[in-house]
């Protein structure tokens, strides 16, 4: 033990006449902004509320998703380009990237961390990489049983080295079991009309899909061996014309709280609040603004916060989810396109992609705490992100 101590001593000793202290720090309060129109990455930390460094060399960043790896050192961005790249956030450097589609649009990281899987729009498919060198492990192109390509949305990671993923033109869910990650296992399931985004519950039971062709949703029991696929909510605009569609939903910012599940309604301006213990059955609407994108819940699970699509984008609402009631409208600015939590809730961040900042909320007094400028902000992801399923 003795030799331990005076080993890390002598390294500690070594970092501080190097000048490194300021280096030294952990990961937990760490977060990426990222800047679409720049390529580039912005490291933050949420305890001060500030930047620290900046990260060039990203490609297009249109569309971008983040993931972490475990130890919440690297970060994973999916770029429009199909470039996946690995960030170290420490070091403020890229340490791998590949070109890996035409188009991509997300991607999700194995239970154990080792597996990083790429869900592709051109050419449609699932492409498996290894976490610590993004050498390719498998390619599985996204064939439906109708023998057409079709793009891959919705892609989360399951207990057990499994992914969940849907495919958009032939309306199947796929569950793929990467326990060997060179020949993955895949088992097909019915969805519905043109699944467009999918979710799974943070207890890793479930995995929902919204349908884009019709009212309702597509729902798999993981706990179910084999799983199987039914459907939920169906027909909850029954009655009513669809409303123009101006922005998709985003179901990954979903929210579970109180015991229920309340979802961004396609083609409505309404949050719907489904119980599971009930069956996924409709428990309660909240009317809106206009058509939501994310509703996001709180990690207390006391409010959920709600942004929207053209032409409420300089819009967010505050729902209590004890009442069921908006609480609060705020119009922080133009172009709210993504929001964050910080680990344990105190604080919201969001984006102001048309005002060239992130604005941070005190989520009790829901005043602002700060304002981080940012070249056209999208997506704000914070490395509590990887200890959660589907994240």
């Amino acid at each position: 033990m003795r030799g331990l101590a005076a080993a890390a001593c002598t390294a500690l000793v070594a970092m501080l006449a190097a000048g490194c202290a300021a280096t030294v720090r952990g990961t937990g309060d760490l977060g990426v902004v990222v800047e679409r129109a720049a390529g580039r990455l912005q490291i933050v930390e949420t305890t001060g509320m500030t930047r620290l460094a900046t990260v060039e060399g990203l490609g297009d960043l249109s569309h971008a998703s983040v993931v972490f790896s475990r130890d919440a050192r690297y970060a994973y961005v999916f770029g429009r380009d199909g470039g996946l790249t690995r960030v170290d956030l420490l070091g403020a450097r890229i340490t791998h990237r590949v070109l890996q589609a035409g188009n991509s649009i997300g991607g999700a990281i194995s239970q154990d961390g080792r597996v990083v899987a790429a869900q592709n729009y051109a050419p449609g498919g699932i492409r498996l990489f290894d976490a610590q060198t993004l050498a390719p492990l498998a390619d599985l192109p996204a064939i439906g049983s109708d023998g057409r390509r079709a793009k891959v949305v919705g892609l989360a990671d399951l207990p057990g080295r499994r992914f969940a993923a849907s495919l958009f033109e032939s309306g199947e869910i796929w569950i793929i079991d990467a326990s060997d990650p060179r020949q993955p296992q895949v088992t097909r399931l019915p969805a519905g009309r043109e699944p467009y985004d999918g979710l799974v519950t943070p207890d890793g039971r479930w995995y929902l899909a919204g349908l884009f062709g019709e009212d309702g949703l597509a729902l798999v029991d993981l706990w179910q061996a084999p799983p199987l696929a039914r459907r939920i909510l169906s027909g909850y605009g029954r009655g009513n014309a669809p409303l123009p569609v101006y922005k998709m939903p985003h179901l990954r910012g979903w929210a579970m709280a109180q015991g229920m599940a309340w979802l961004p309604a396609i083609g409505r301006h309404e949050v719907l609040v489904a119980d599971p213990a009930n069956g996924w059955r409709e428990a309660a609407r909240v009317a809106l603004a206009g058509q939501p994108v994310f509703a996001m819940a709180r990690p207390d699970g006391r409010q959920v916060w709600v942004n929207f699509a053209f032409p409420h984008n300089d819009t967010v609402q505050i729902i209590d989810t004890a009442t069921r009631q908006v609480v609060r409208t705020l119009r922080p600015c133009r172009g709210v396109l993504h929001m964050e939590f910080t680990p344990k809730g105190e604080a919201l961040w969001l984006s102001c992609r048309d005002d060239n900042r992130v604005e941070v909320y005190d989520t009790a007094t829901l005043e602002r705490l700060a304002t981080l400028p940012a070249d056209n902000p999208s997506g704000i992801f914070f490395t509590a992100r990887a200890q959660r399923f589907g994240m």
